[in-house]
């Protein structure tokens, strides 16, 4: 447990610096789309610390898939169910996210799909990694049983 937590931190370190830059992201979007054009101190301020405090959580809690004992389909649904509540809950700190039924059913929605293409798009990568791996494997197990 101390080994996930440090891990953790560590991670979490790591990805919480980039908070801030994703935050002026969405900001200069939102002055583009949104006619947002000036923010109070009290607003920019909830926006520095809570995706600072997202990019934390969200860069340590991949620390998940370093515990052994963890079966890969657990850690997966931990993962993303502490993800799913920290973006809805900075969702709806910042006022991006109308706090209703309705705007909350298409938030999760729209992370539930997200969540599932991009684990998708990273098990073809691992698959097809994995098959190469093998297939080389294969070939360097034919020719050592050829040579001797």
């Amino acid at each position: 447990m101390k080994k996930f937590v440090l891990e953790f931190l560590r991670r979490g370190f790591i990805a919480a610096g980039i908070g801030p830059i994703v935050l002026a992201i969405v900001y200069l979007i939102l002055q583009q789309v949104a006619d947002v054009h000036t923010l109070t101190v009290n607003e920019a301020c909830i926006g520095i610390f809570s995706l600072t405090a997202l990019a934390f959580i969200a860069g340590g809690m991949n620390a998940i898939y370093q515990i052994e004992r963890l079966p890969l389909m657990p850690a997966i649904l931990i993962h993303g169910g502490v993800l799913y509540i920290a973006y809805l809950g900075t969702y709806l700190i910042n006022d991006w996210l109308d706090f209703g039924v309705i705007p909350i059913i298409v938030f999760t929605a729209i992370f539930v799909v997200g969540y599932i293409v991009i684990w998708a798009i990273i098990y073809s990568i691992i698959r097809r990694n994995t098959a190469k791996l093998n297939e080389m494997l294969k070939k360097k197990q034919q020719n050592l049983s050829s040579g001797f």
